[in-house]
């Protein structure tokens, strides 16, 4: 599958300020202030945030036409259309504070949480193997950019 390098390189960046809300989002979670106060409301923000922009990865994806088994099995659920819904929600503004489409993600959905989490990861490594092999994505400058990994894991990856 041949890609148009900037259209892999824009949608990987969507991807990194997705995954970027997830990490701050588990951040507040490993830190046990989620419950309470300050850390709650950061927890709801970064969360939703990462939601949101996951689902503007899986827009870039499917605009695209990109393929892989594991991220196509994930994108035939029902939680898709919830989870679009959701971004709607955080990024138009809604008259009521708890408007349904914050919840319905959660309430109506299948397995939310591993399955957005298994989302957000497969989405990110097939992103990169597709860097990975391609040996670097060339800007639109011309210039090469090299991406190293040094550790590609299961979890994600630290740039080189």
């Amino acid at each position: 599958m041949t890609r148009n390098n900037e259209e892999l390189l824009s949608l990987h960046r969507y991807y990194i300020w997705a995954n970027r809300m997830r990490t701050h989002f588990d951040e507040i979670l490993a830190s046990g202030t989620s419950a309470t106060g300050q850390g709650e409301i950061e927890s709801v923000l970064y969360m939703s945030y990462w939601y949101g922009g996951l689902y503007v990865v899986v827009e870039g994806w499917k605009e695209l036409g990109l393929t892989d088994a594991a991220v196509d099995r994930l994108l035939e659920s029902p939680n898709v259309d919830l989870l679009r819904r959701y971004r709607n929600g955080v990024f138009h503004f809604q008259r009521q504070y708890n408007d349904q489409r914050f919840m319905e993600f959660i309430t109506q959905g299948t397995d939310v949480v591993p399955w957005v989490r298994n989302l957000n990861q497969q989405l990110g490594l097939d992103q990169l193997r597709e860097i990975w092999y391609a040996g670097g994505i060339v800007r639109p400058d011309r210039k090469l950019v090299v991406i190293r990994l040094r550790n590609f894991t299961a979890r994600g990856c630290e740039d080189g």
